[in-house]
């Protein structure tokens, strides 16, 4: 379910919506009430490349994808579904909230360049807001749930201790709601999809609530921000 209207399509002069939307916007950056710390505990740096993945949902995934495209040491990142079974990993199907499928990202990493709790402290700063409960700014709905799909026992004891690192912080004015689950599967969203934001930038739903995410990504992590390919 889109509240308002449909994230792709946004009525002329229907200014009470683009307030809205600004307003949605930006709350992800005013959310946090302090930089947020480095994990306590995260992947050892490795000597080798070798390419890990992993599994991120917050939101619409045009957003997430846009701001992992902009890390160093991504690799790429894929808009998808998971949490749910493959029959049912179908746009139309995944929109209805009754899926289980959760719009999310795979970023295939290099961690010789980027750690996992690197990875960590971009989603949960600058791709999305881990306050809001089955919602994300003007997307309501299962779908857009705040989840961590762990490739590796691992990534979930790694993100696990950072949820109640940051949660004993303080650094959110509400309670973090994000989830951690291991990876059942994850199925790419279909072609349309992959990419929206860098082919459609002037789309008004890009503008207003996924290119500040880019802009936040970029302030708050210059050391790890990267023009996208």
């Amino acid at each position: 379910m889109r509240s308002l209207f449909n994230r792709n399509f946004l009525r002329p002069f229907d200014w009470l919506a683009v307030l809205s939307f600004f307003m949605c916007g930006q709350a992800l950056a005013e959310g946090q009430t302090s930089p947020l710390p480095n994990p306590a505990m995260d992947q050892p740096a490795a000597k080798i490349s070798v390419q890990q993945s992993a599994v991120f949902a917050g939101g619409c995934f045009w957003g997430m994808q846009a701001v992992f495209q902009h890390v160093k040491g991504v690799v790429s990142a894929t808009s998808g579904y998971a949490g749910g079974s493959g029959d049912s990993a179908k746009y139309e199907q995944v929109s209805s909230g009754t899926t289980g499928h959760a719009e999310s990202v795979k970023v295939v990493y290099d961690p010789s360049k980027v750690s996992y709790g690197q990875l960590l402290k971009v989603f949960f700063s600058a791709a999305h807001n881990p306050t809001q409960l089955n919602r994300q700014g003007p997307d309501t709905g299962t779908q857009y749930r705040s989840e961590i799909f762990a490739t590796n026992p691992e990534q979930k004891k790694i993100a696990e201790t950072y949820i109640s690192q940051l949660s004993a912080a303080r650094i959110y004015p509400g309670k973090i709601v994000t989830r951690v689950s291991s990876l059942p599967a994850f199925f790419p969203a279909e072609d349309y999809h992959q990419n929206y934001a860098t082919l459609h930038p002037n789309n008004p739903y890009i503008v207003i609530n996924d290119r500040p995410k880019v802009d936040h990504l970029k302030a708050q992590f210059p050391e790890l921000y990267r023009q996208a390919e």
